[in-house]
């Protein structure tokens, strides 16, 4: 009972809408309806700026952290990664906000933090290189989730200080993720493919198009 009654409370802890709650409250704006349409951190930065965007990454990293922290929490043993899915699920399709949610990328990030935050640090390394390279979030979050899940099968005999074994379950999610973020991001790569795609501001990418 105790199992189901948390995965419940991970899943409502991904579904506060950050984006939509932060548009709302300080900008009278409802992010649905501006930019991409996305409630996530890139949509929150293009149309609020740079405080809301900042605001928005750290409640959805937050949300991931909680949901998997909940079984340490509450003592119960199973593992915690069930638990920050749950969240990640309720991030992409939050009951409070119509199911229309952001693309997981931050309430994931939220759930290795929690999980193993060695790894964490390591995969937000691998997202802060690919983002100075390609200079598209968009196609950082693709590559960084590829990456990182190969990661969960090379790191625990290649390094294993950084994830000291081999856990079927977080490869397996992490491959799920992975192809759940390219499906999520199927209209950046088109934008990619045709150019048109937005980049920050800094990298070598945004370097080139200068």
């Amino acid at each position: 009972m105790k199992f189901f009654v948390l995965l419940i409370i991970a899943y409502l802890l991904g579904s506060i809408p950050s984006g939509v709650w932060v548009g709302k409250l300080f900008f009278k704006k409802d992010l649905r309806q501006f930019g991409s349409g996305n409630t996530g951190t890139t949509n929150t930065f293009r149309v609020l700026g740079k405080k809301a965007g900042i605001a928005v990454l750290l409640m959805d990293i937050l949300k991931g952290t909680l949901a998997t922290s909940l079984p340490l929490l509450f003592s119960l043993n199973v593992n915690p990664l069930v638990f920050g899915v749950a969240a990640v699920l309720g991030h992409t399709f939050p009951i409070f906000a119509n199911f229309k949610g952001g693309k997981a990328v931050a309430t994931s990030a939220g759930m290795i933090l929690a999980y193993n935050p060695a790894f964490f640090v390591y995969s937000a390394l691998i997202f802060i290189i690919m983002l100075y390279i390609t200079s598209m979030v968009s196609l950082t979050s693709m590559i960084s989730a590829v990456l990182i899940t190969l990661s969960t099968i090379i790191l625990p005999v290649a390094i294993p200080a950084i994830l000291p074994q081999f856990d079927w379950l977080l490869t397996m999610i992490a491959f799920a993720l992975t192809i759940f973020i390219f499906i999520r991001h199927k209209d950046n790569i088109k934008r990619i493919k045709d150019g048109t795609e937005s980049r920050v501001p800094f990298g070598l990418g945004a370097k080139k198009e200068n």
